[in-house]
């Protein structure tokens, strides 16, 4: 098999699949918003996406483990693909109960889709990168620096299509699209992808036996739930309320302002992440090394909610001075979030043991899950207590458990690794 073409196919269905994703949750976002659903309201149709991601990864790497990941990988396409028909059959008549049950559920299948995708992806990089020269950690940069860039691409997507054509009519033609994508796939993935072995680890080897595994894990937990804390409800709601004048007009205006922002940090999100070797000083610095960015690059996080939301409590409303910096507040937060996430994708992959790579990805996917899921929550709740101030010192403080957690990475070598500066 050759690994290149194998990689670029493995790469071509996560992009896909990440297209799709992206649209699908700024659909369901604005188009609900519209109807007029409060801030946990919101949150909750996507509570079930984030949960779905604990239990989905743990049981993707034991499913890859026994079938392959090409297996996983066309699963977690064929769901997407069935999510999406599925939600075209929402009914605006339904009460507000039965729509967020109903796109509760939706939501909770997709979820299941994302995560065989993600751990089906990611692990391949494992066994298909050369081990040389940094190959691993150029090639997991791309795959996942990519992978982001596109879901920003599906963010306008979404938001574009539901100014244009219509929540039914977009969700339909997504599904389209990716049916015609998963045969595409089917018919080119080289065969022999691996990633089955013949005896694989029973339930009981879920958690690994690597504590660096473990405490990356958590760090990954709260990383992403500092970023989901403001990105999922709180920033999306507060730009659509200050952008829109309340007229039909204004509100689609404000889903291609809104769409377009989510999309752009997104991309350039992705571009940071595909980068980041570059930016660290080179995908051939030693383990001990990278190791000690994680650390460095989790603490440079932290002030940075902590600053944007003193900005809003001091402007006490809305002004575009306030936007502007909140504006470039979250773009130099997605640039430090980028490194950070970069580094993890690597050094997952770098402690993870090659015989049960798919579980170690599992676990440390399940953590990443669990800290969306956690963020999503508290996301819509501080939101609607305590308005964008306490959305985004939530977000500080999940930052700062991060570093916290990073920190713990140094425990394990501490002469080979080196303090952390």
């Amino acid at each position: 098999m050759n690994p290149v073409r194998a990689y670029a196919a493995v790469t071509a269905a996560y992009w896909a699949f990440m297209l799709s994703d992206g649209a699908l949750r700024m659909l369901v976002l604005l188009h609900f918003n519209g109807l007029g659903f409060s801030p946990v309201q919101l949150a909750w149709l996507f509570l079930l996406y984030e949960a779905a991601g604990i239990v989905t990864n743990l049981a993707a790497g034991w499913l890859a483990a026994r079938f392959g990941l090409a297996a996983t990988l066309y699963a977690g396409l064929g769901i997407q693909i069935a999510a999406l028909t599925t939600l075209a059959q929402l009914d605006p008549a339904w009460s507000v109960t039965a729509s967020v049950m109903f796109v509760m559920a939706v939501q909770g299948a997709s979820g299941v889709a994302k995560d065989l995708s993600k751990m089906s992806s990611k692990s391949a990089v494992k066994v298909l990168a050369p081990a040389a020269d940094g190959g691993l950690f150029r090639w997991v940069a791309a795959l996942t620096g990519s992978k982001n860039a596109v879901k920003g691409l599906g963010f306008f997507l979404g938001a574009a299509l539901l100014a244009i054509a219509g929540f039914q009519a977009a969700v339909w033609g997504m599904a389209a699209v990716l049916a015609a994508i998963f045969v595409a796939v089917v018919l080119f993935l080289p065969a022999g992808l691996p990633g089955r072995v013949k005896a694989a680890e029973g339930w009981s080897g879920w958690r690994s036996r690597d504590s660096r595994v473990n405490r990356l894990s958590l760090a990954r937990m709260f990383l992403f739930g500092a970023r989901d804390v403001w990105f999922v409800v709180g920033i999306p709601i507060y730009f659509q309320a200050v952008l829109s004048d309340g007229t039909a007009e204004g509100r689609r205006e404000a889903f291609f302002l809104v769409g377009g922002f989510m999309a752009l940090w997104i991309i350039l999100y992705g571009a940071v992440q595909a980068a980041a070797p570059r930016i660290l000083g080179g995908a051939g610095r030693p383990e001990a090394q990278i190791t000690r960015d994680a650390v460095r690059w989790a603490g440079r996080l932290v002030p940075i909610p902590f600053v944007m939301a003193a900005a809003v409590v001091i402007a006490g409303d809305p002004a575009p001075w306030l936007t502007m910096l909140l504006v470039l507040g979250l773009l130099v937060f997605g640039f430090v979030f980028a490194v950070n996430s970069s580094v993890h994708s690597y050094l997952i992959l770098a402690f993870g043991q090659a015989q049960r790579i798919t579980r170690d990805v599992g676990f440390y996917y399940m953590a990443n899950a669990a800290g969306r899921l956690i963020g999503t929550l508290l996301s819509g709740l501080s939101y609607q207590v305590g308005g964008l101030p306490l959305c985004l010192a939530t977000a500080g403080a999940m930052a700062a458990a991060c570093w916290w957690a990073a920190r713990r990475l140094l425990i394990d070598s501490p002469e080979s690794v080196g303090p952390a500066r």
